[in-house]
C-alpha cells in the first residue's frame, strides 16, 4: 500500500504499524490492565484446584540452574554469570542515557564529547574581554570562543543608520545592530542563529529593510520594561552563547566628528562619507555613564583586545566613555590591539598603524608617550604573503595599513606582525588565526613575564597588562615583521596548553 505523505509512513495493514498504534498514551495502561488481570484469573484457578502455580515455577527454575551448574565447571559458571551480568547492565545504562540525553541533544546537535569538552576545558579558559563592534569584533568572537567560554564584548551604542538607527529614532531603544552581530557569533549553532538573525525583510509596511534579530532584541527590551542588559541576558540564554555581550554604555549618544578642516559631522552613518581627515571624535552629550557591568569585567579581565573593526565608528565610541577607557588604563591584564587589515576610505584613509594607535590615544584620554597604559601591542596584519593577483582587487579607496615600526616606537607600544588576511575577504582577518595568534601571544607573555608595579616617572617595561611595551629598534624593525620566528600559531597555541 502506497501513500503520498512520505517513505516513512508505515503501511496500516503491517504489524509494526499496528504495534505502535496500540502503543499509544492511554492505551497502554488498559492493555497492561488486561494481562495482570488475565494473570491473576489463572492463578486463581490454579489455585482452587491445589496447583499451586508459583511452586511449580520455582521448582522449574532449581531444576534449569541445577543442570546447567552440573553441565559446566563452576568458576567458569560463575565468571560467565558475571559478564552477562555487567555486559546488560553497562548495555542498559548506556541506552537509558542515550534517551535521556536524546532530549536535550538532538541528532543535529554536536556530539556529547564536544560538549563535554567545551565544558570542561573552555569553561576553565581565560576570562578575555573584547573591545569593538561591526563585523570585525563578532568575527573575532567566532575564532575566540574555540580557546575560551568566558567571553565578554563590550560594544558600541552609537549606530544611527539602516535597521538600527530606525529602531533607534522611533522606539528609543538601543541599537540592536552590533549587538546582535556578537550575539550570533558567540551561540551554540551559530550557522543557523546567523542566517536568522540576520535575516532582513525585503517587504512589508513597517517590516522592510529590518532584521529579525534587531526586531528580537527589540522586543525582548519592551518585556524587560527598558532594561536592555536583562534583555541581552535573555537572548544569549534563548541562543545558548558562550560569553556575555554588553553595551558599552546605556546612554542614548550620538557621534561627532571634528575634521582637520574644522567642520564637523554628526551622525555615526554620516562620518565616513566626507573628503576631509578626521582629527578626533567626540559623543553627544559628552562623558556618557558606562555600564558597571563592563566597567566589571575589563577590571576582571585577563586579557583586553581592542578591535578590530572601523576605528572611528565601531573601536572609538567605546573609549569616548570615561568609565571604558579609564577601566582599559587601570587594568593589569594584557592588552592587545588588532589593527585593521586595510584602510577605511573616508574614514581612515592613509592611515598608518602608528596613525591608528595615536589616534585611539587621543580619544580615549590617554596621556602622550603612554600608549602602554592603553594597549601592550599592537597586532599588524602582513599582508607580504599575500598574492598580488588578490592585492589587485581592492576596495575602492582602500589600502594596506602601512606599519611605520618607528612611530609605534615611540608611543610606547610593543607590536608583532602576522599573515592573518582571510581567504574568504582581504578586507577581513581569519577568524581562527586571528583568535590563535592573540591567544598565543596572550599564553607566552602571562608564562614568561611577571606584572611589575610601575613607580610614576620609571622607564617603561615590556611586560604585557597595563606595563609598557617598549619595543627596541631591532625587535621594531625585524621581530615584529618576522611573524615572531617564522613558527605556526596554531601549534605554538596547542603546545602551550
Amino acid at each position: 500500500m502506497s501513500d503520498t505523505r512520505g517513505g516513512d509512513y508505515k503501511s496500516k495493514e503491517s504489524l509494526d504499524y499496528r504495534m505502535r498504534r496500540m502503543m499509544l498514551p492511554g492505551l497502554k495502561r488498559w492493555i497492561g490492565t488486561v494481562i495482570l488481570l488475565l494473570m491473576l484469573l489463572i492463578y486463581s484457578v490454579l489455585w482452587l484446584l491445589d496447583v499451586h502455580p508459583i511452586e511449580r515455577i520455582f521448582g522449574f527454575i532449581h531444576e534449569v540452574v541445577s543442570d546447567a551448574a552440573n553441565a559446566l565447571p563452576k568458576r567458569i559458571l560463575q565468571i560467565t554469570l558475571i559478564i552477562t551480568a555487567v555486559v546488560s547492565l553497562v548495555f542498559a545504562i548506556m541506552r537509558m542515557t542515550r534517551m535521556i540525553l536524546g532530549a536535550y541533544l538532538p541528532e543535529d546537535r554536536e556530539a556529547l564529547p564536544d560538549v563535554l569538552y567545551r565544558k570542561r576545558h573552555l569553561d576553565r579558559g581565560p576570562r578575555v574581554v573584547v573591545i569593538g563592534g561591526g563585523t570585525g569584533l563578532s568575527n573575532l568572537l567566532r575564532g575566540l570562543k574555540r580557546f575560551t567560554n568566558n567571553i565578554t564584548a563590550i560594544v558600541t551604542v552609537a549606530d544611527d543608520g539602516g535597521s538600527s538607527g530606525r529602531l533607534r529614532n522611533e522606539l528609543g531603544v538601543l541599537p540592536p545592530g552590533d549587538i546582535r552581530n556578537c550575539i550570533t557569533a558567540l551561540a551554540d549553532e551559530e550557522k543557523l542563529v546567523t542566517e536568522l538573525f540576520h535575516y532582513r525583510f525585503e517587504h512589508g509596511e513597517g517590516l522592510e529593510g529590518h532584521n529579525f534579530g534587531n526586531l528580537f532584541l527589540t522586543a525582548l527590551y519592551a518585556i524587560t520594561k527598558g532594561d536592555m542588559i536583562q534583555a541581552v541576558r535573555t537572548a544569549s540564554r534563548v541562543l545558548n552563547s558562550c560569553g556575555q555581550v554588553l553595551p558599552s554604555t546605556l546612554d542614548n549618544i550620538t557621534l561627532v566628528a571634528e575634521m582637520d578642516d574644522g567642520t564637523l559631522v554628526r551622525g555615526e552613518s554620516l562620518i565616513s562619507h566626507t573628503d576631509a581627515r578626521i582629527k578626533r571624535v567626540v559623543s553627544d552629550p559628552p562623558k556618557p555613564a558606562a555600564t558597571a557591568e563592563a566597567v566589571d569585567a575589563i577590571l576582571a579581565a585577563e586579557l583586553i583586545v581592542l578591535g578590530p573593526g572601523s576605528l572611528y565608528t565601531s573601536i572609538v565610541p567605546n573609549l569616548l566613555v570615561p568609565g571604558i577607557s579609564a577601566a582599559v588604563r587601570q587594568s593589569t591584564a594584557a592588552k592587545i590591539y588588532v589593527c585593521n587589515v586595510l584602510t577605511q576610505p573616508g574614514e581612515t584613509t592613509g592611515f598608518t598603524v602608528g596613525d591608528h594607535v595615536e589616534a585611539l590615544m587621543l580619544n580615549s584620554s590617554t596621556p602622550t608617550g603612554e600608549g602602554y597604559r592603553l594597549m601592550d601591542t599592537v597586532l599588524v596584519s602582513d599582508v607580504s604573503t599575500t598574492s598580488p593577483d588578490r592585492l589587485s582587487i581592492l576596495p575602492d579607496g582602500a589600502a594596506p595599513v602601512r606599519f611605520d615600526a618607528e612611530k609605534v616606537k615611540s608611543l610606547n607600544v610593543g607590536a608583532i606582525a602576522k599573515g592573518l588576511v582571510s581567504d574568504a575577504a582581504i578586507s577581513h582577518h581569519d577568524s581562527v588565526k586571528l583568535a590563535r595568534v592573540i591567544m598565543m601571544w596572550f599564553f607566552r607573555h602571562r608564562t614568561k613575564r611577571k606584572p611589575t608595579k610601575k613607580k610614576p616617572g620609571s622607564p617603561p617595561s615590556s611586560t604585557p597588562g597595563g606595563r609598557a611595551a617598549t619595543v627596541s629598534a631591532a625587535t621594531a624593525a625585524s621581530s615584529n615583521l618576522a611573524a615572531d620566528s617564522g613558527s605556526d600559531p596554531s601549534k605554538e597555541y596547542v603546545s602551550t596548553l
